[in-house]
């Protein structure tokens, strides 16, 4: 059983920049050097559309903030494209000379609420700059992930690119509002850039309480194995809880929900909801940046790993 201590909310937008009026959503944790960790977040603007930036905080204190972004590291996308109506930043990738940023694109449907597939942007100087690889997904619709290929995570792992992310064709009904129904899945590509039209599913909807899951997180254990983070979408809750399993190789995972030990606090900024966990060690301390309410609506926050 995992033992977190909650730092707090870490940054939340002030409301002087038209692009981030509101939300530092889907924290990823990059250490930028020995003094700096960088933390890509997603912000809102006055319509709820999103577009990424970053927050830089001390590596030995990471709730204090050193710099943010003035500009969005991508604008959303042209009319008519996967991503015109937000770009929602969820794993990165750094190589020798650069960054590989996966993100999603939020396109508003007609006869569905929305799609969400997974686009690529690409920085040349250490993640401050971006730019698209392509006006189109990296992870486009298949036969058997028509709606949802999003929530994307990557790691260069024993010379292959390997992908976590979530997908799905199906939608639930509740209370009236039609909620998107996917699982964890995986795949694997040679160069980041071109992937298989679908993934094998390893962490499916099984509880009868779920109907989807959260950008999932992959770091490696120190004595071996893999660490998942995730979160959870309850129908009961009627919003996201966080979940956690292990596996040896990264493929077979043993879901250990319970023994993560994060959850809600009460009449805080993560009352209601907790989600989108993103783990980074630093100096032996095992840090969590997470969110709360309204998919962080108040900003993103960090806990501590103090004892398991």
């Amino acid at each position: 059983m995992m033992c977190w201590r909650k730092l707090g909310l870490v940054y939340g937008p002030d409301g002087s920049m038209p692009w981030a009026q509101t939300h530092a959503m889907i924290p990823i944790p990059m250490k930028l050097n020995d003094d700096v960790i960088r933390v890509y977040a997603t912000f809102c603007d006055a319509n709820g559309v999103g577009r990424p930036g970053y927050v830089d905080v001390a590596a030995k204190d990471p709730t204090r903030v050193l710099g943010v972004s003035k500009k969005p590291l991508i604008d959303i996308g042209l009319p008519g494209t996967f991503d015109e109506n937000g770009v929602l930043a969820c794993s990165v990738v750094r190589e020798r000379d650069k960054v590989l940023l996966y993100y999603v694109g939020f396109e508003l449907g007609t006869k569905i609420r929305y799609r969400l597939l997974t686009g690529l942007a690409v920085s040349r100087d250490e993640g401050s700059t971006f730019s698209r690889y392509s006006n189109v997904p990296v992870l486009e619709r298949s036969d058997s992930e028509i709606y949802f290929r999003g929530g994307p995570f990557c790691m260069f792992d024993s010379g292959v690119y390997r992908l976590w992310y979530v997908a799905g064709s199906d939608w639930v009904s509740l209370n009236g509002k039609e909620m998107p129904v996917y699982d964890i899945r995986y795949a694997e590509s040679e160069d980041g850039i071109h992937w298989p039209p679908e993934g094998v599913v390893q962490l499916a909807v099984s509880d009868p309480d779920e109907h989807g899951f959260g950008r999932p997180y992959v770091i490696k254990k120190p004595g071996g194995g893999y660490r998942l983070f995730y979160s959870i979408r309850r129908k009961s809750f009627g919003a996201y809880r966080l979940g956690y399993a292990e596996s040896d190789d990264g493929y077979s995972w043993n879901r250990m929900d319970s023994n993560l030990n994060l959850d809600v606090s009460i009449g805080n900024f993560d009352s209601d909801a907790i989600m989108y966990s993103a783990p980074i060690e630093v100096d032996g301390k095992l840090y969590l940046f997470y969110n709360g309410n309204e998919f962080g609506r108040e900003g993103f926050a960090v806990a501590v790993l103090e004892a398991e």
